[in-house]
């Protein structure tokens, strides 16, 4: 335990001595300290891709689970008493809560949209629509329909699970995609901070071998560029995960009108999950570097 502080300590405090074997500017440099910083701005946005899915899920499963709506679809001399007959048949139903027969008005504002607002609802043969509501666990779909089909044959039951499924299959796939670009993001700046320091290290060959003449031995010398490297990662990608979390602050909010397009940002504590993108950055640097590091020094002579 005393090993690990003491390794961690000159992690942070670094070896004046150390450090000028590694090039403090140069392509490696700005290479490792650009490539955290756009793969952190870009989890940033995957993250917020997959939290947003997750929510996306749980509302539009939510929203669908508890309801149904019952279609008559009768001549107009019986449509009011198959839609009594259906109102009576729902308050006899056990896991019903409410039921209730859409009017005019809100069927005229739910074809606005697509047929405008002057729709004259009234003179078309437009089936009428039953909304109701499920109490605790629900009703029995399969035995409501064959009551209906004796005592009202207009009447058709949806439970929205045609709508529901492929809705939530695909917000979870979403998510699932999300999380899959978390990890290629990771993958992608472990090999680039790999190369970076490759690259340093072999540039650096000389020095190496006049260090290994005086004494060093090689994990003294690979100390040094896990700790440059390490913090260059880290502070690259605190700028990327802060420059990303402004970009998402700025997207449009949530909205009806705007569907899955909008509201794709963070929510509550959501926002706390981007602060851990800069110290993985860090963690994932310092073991690519120290593996590259040691792999590298093995193979200069």
């Amino acid at each position: 335990m005393i090993g690990r502080l003491h390794r961690f300590t000159a992690l942070l405090t670094g070896d004046a001595r150390a450090d000028r074997v590694v090039p403090p500017a140069g392509a490696s440099a700005w290479l490792t300290t650009l490539t955290a910083a756009a793969m952190a701005f870009l989890a940033v946005f995957a993250l917020a891709l997959s939290l947003a899915s997750g929510r996306l899920a749980e509302r539009w499963s939510g929203a669908l689970a508890q309801g149904a709506t019952i279609r008559i679809s009768a001549p107009a001399a019986e449509m009011e008493a198959q839609t009594r007959q259906v109102l009576a048949i729902l308050a006899e139903t056990p896991g019903v809560a409410t039921s209730r027969a859409i009017n005019a008005e809100e069927m005229r504002g739910l074809l606005s949209p697509w047929f405008g607002s002057d729709l004259p609802v009234e003179s078309l043969p437009i089936p009428q629509l039953v909304e109701l509501t499920e109490a605790g666990q629900g009703f029995d779909a399969a035995g409501l329909r064959l009551r209906l089909a004796a005592e009202a044959p207009g009447a058709v039951l949806d439970d929205h699970m045609r709508w529901r499924r492929p809705l939530v299959e695909a917000a979870g796939r979403i998510r699932a995609l999300g999380f899959l670009s978390l990890a290629l993001i990771g993958a992608t700046m472990t090999a680039m901070v790999s190369l970076a320091a490759r690259a340093a290290l072999a540039a650096n060959g000389q020095v190496i071998r006049v260090l290994r003449l005086v004494g060093a031995r090689d994990t003294y010398i690979a100390r040094a560029f896990v700790r440059r490297y390490t913090l260059r990662a880290f502070f690259g990608a605190a700028a990327g995960t802060l420059a990303g979390m402004v970009a998402v602050a700025l997207l449009p909010p949530a909205s009806e009108a705007g569907g899955f397009l909008t509201g794709l940002g963070f929510a509550g504590a959501g926002w706390l999950w981007p602060l851990a993108i800069a110290p993985f950055a860090g963690i994932v640097a310092f073991w690519a570097t120290r593996f590259a590091a040691l792999r590298t020094l093995r193979e200069v002579p």
